[in-house]
């Protein structure tokens, strides 16, 4: 923003960062917030503390200690902007994403080689896992971990000498204890229970009380592929659309398990179970060619003379399928659970291209099992309180 903008913006930016400051315990912590987040709005480079100083007219300093050194409560602020999202904008679904940050040096928090999404490629870097609050139009990084690689847990390693490096390293960074590593998927779902669990954040609760159904989760194949973080899900009442890759193993929805006879010998009755060997979701997908059907699940911004409305609209079958994993639980007769796959065929692709597993209700129309799908790219989009 320009520093006009910032000017006319700048009653209600007051107005914001009270709401979301209130709670810190003195008036200079306060200021000082309310002048980082004006810092971030304003052009040029936004992370680095002096040219943003520079810009606000400041020492860079004052911006450095409320950052690193002054002490507050971020989880409370956090929890407040959440909550103010969701009093201000409708909320469809909880977008899970990690992002890497690129580092030159080893000092940082965490820092590590390690994939990033953000190089495309293994580098060295920090990973953050984040939920989203998202609609259509707008989204909040709500809620935010940072990832600890097992190679900075001292705890986790058995050689000794990389224990030590770890510890040294972690007390350097000034680690605290109890962060650990642990999988990016369960980080995910202790925010999801800060928010939404017994004596959490409220969000959800705050959403259905003002009329809206209950937000589906969505993530990408990262975690969609985890059986684990499905089931857990499930388990604590979340809907999910999540993407998986075609190579995930399934059975068709119709598979039934048989009882196979043990032929007269001593030993334990085998358990029902299929006959067939699960096949991939891929070839359960082209299998159903004959069902995919254009949809439309949103509005986009960039209009041309082909499509002047700006509609998002490709070719997506749906059916129904049945996960196999070992680790999901079986009814009685030997069945396992069914859910939808979901699977975008463009016109000029030669198979689908993209795929997801969603819990939804089993008469949700296709076009709105695509919705959640495709809204975790509305959580990629930077947004500030004040767009909104």
């Amino acid at each position: 923003m320009t520093p006009q903008e910032i000017a006319e913006v700048r009653p209600r930016l007051l107005d914001f960062a009270a709401d979301m400051l209130g709670g810190l315990p003195r008036k200079d912590q306060r200021a000082a917030g309310e002048l980082y987040v004006r810092g971030l709005l304003t052009g040029g480079q936004r992370k680095p503390m002096q040219p943003m100083a520079e810009r606000l007219g400041t020492g860079h300093q004052r911006l450095q200690q409320f950052i690193t050194s002054s002490t507050w409560d971020y989880a409370a602020v956090r929890r407040n902007v959440a909550r103010w999202f969701a009093g201000h904008q409708p909320v469809e679904a909880l977008v899970i994403d990690d992002t890497g940050f690129p580092k030159d040096g080893t000092a940082s928090p965490c820092v590590a080689r390690q994939y990033s999404g953000t190089l495309g490629k293994t580098g060295n870097c920090q990973a953050g896992v984040s939920v989203h609050l998202v609609n259509e139009h707008a989204s909040c990084a709500a809620d935010w971990r940072l990832f600890c690689p097992e190679s900075r847990d001292d705890a986790a390693l058995a050689d000794p000498v990389a224990a030590a490096r770890a510890r040294r390293r972690r007390e350097q960074a000034r680690i605290p204890g109890e962060v650990r590593h642990t999988g990016k998927w369960r980080l995910a779902l202790e925010m999801l229970d800060e928010m939404a669990g017994p004596g959490g954040w409220g969000i959800v609760e705050q959403v259905t009380a003002a009329g809206g159904a209950r937000p589906a989760v969505a993530a990408d194949a990262g975690y969609g592929d985890n059986t684990t973080f499905r089931l857990e899900l499930e388990a604590r009442g979340w809907q999910y659309a999540l993407a998986v890759r075609g190579t995930t193993s399934a059975y068709a929805s119709d598979a039934q398990p048989v009882t196979r006879s043990r032929g007269g010998g001593p030993g334990r009755r085998p358990l029902p179970a299929c006959p067939s060997p699960p096949v991939s979701l891929r070839r359960l997908a082209i299998a159903s060619a004959d069902t995919i059907t254009p949809v439309t699940w949103r509005q986009g911004t960039k209009a041309t003379r082909d499509n002047p409305t700006a509609a998002m609209t490709s070719h997506f079958l749906a059916i129904r399928v049945r996960p196999a994993n070992r680790d999901i639980p079986r009814a009685q007769d030997g069945s396992l659970p069914d859910c939808w796959l979901l699977a975008q065929w463009p016109p000029a692709a030669d198979e689908p291209t993209d795929y997801w597993l969603s819990n939804l209700p089993p008469d949700t129309p296709i076009a709105e099992l695509v919705r959640p799908a495709k809204i975790r790219w509305s959580g990629r989009r930077r947004s500030t309180p004040l767009e909104t």
